[in-house]
């Protein structure tokens, strides 16, 4: 890939991680701070098939260091990565969101 290409894409990654991370933690936040709680957890396990090591490593992170979610395994065969998520009331919506926004710039920065 073009090395002015993968700059620009790294610094469309930084703003959209930057905007990821602002939203969560005021989620997060807002939900500990208030006497009822929004939380619906659940477990969604995120195929990660075509990535490399470094890819998926940088993935798994990633979502580690986002308020409200953590991954927890990656399968044997790296084709899957499980993720607990706090809000998970849509868990397609949520699959969706990582597929097409992490997955997606993990693959083209990383």
């Amino acid at each position: 890939m073009n090395p002015v290409i993968r700059f620009f894409k790294l610094i469309e990654f930084i703003l959209f991680y930057m905007k990821e991370l602002v939203a969560s933690n005021i989620r997060v936040a807002f939900d500990v701070l208030t006497p009822t709680h929004h939380m619906k957890p659940a477990f969604i396990e995120l195929p990660t098939e075509g990535l490399n090591d470094r890819q998926l490593i940088a993935l798994s992170n990633l979502i580690s260091m986002t308020p409200g979610t953590l991954s927890l395994d990656i399968r044997d065969d790296q084709s899957a990565l499980m993720i607990h998520c706090m809000y998970a009331k849509e868990p397609e919506k949520i699959l969706d969101n990582l597929t097409e926004n992490y997955l997606r710039r993990v693959r083209d920065v990383f």
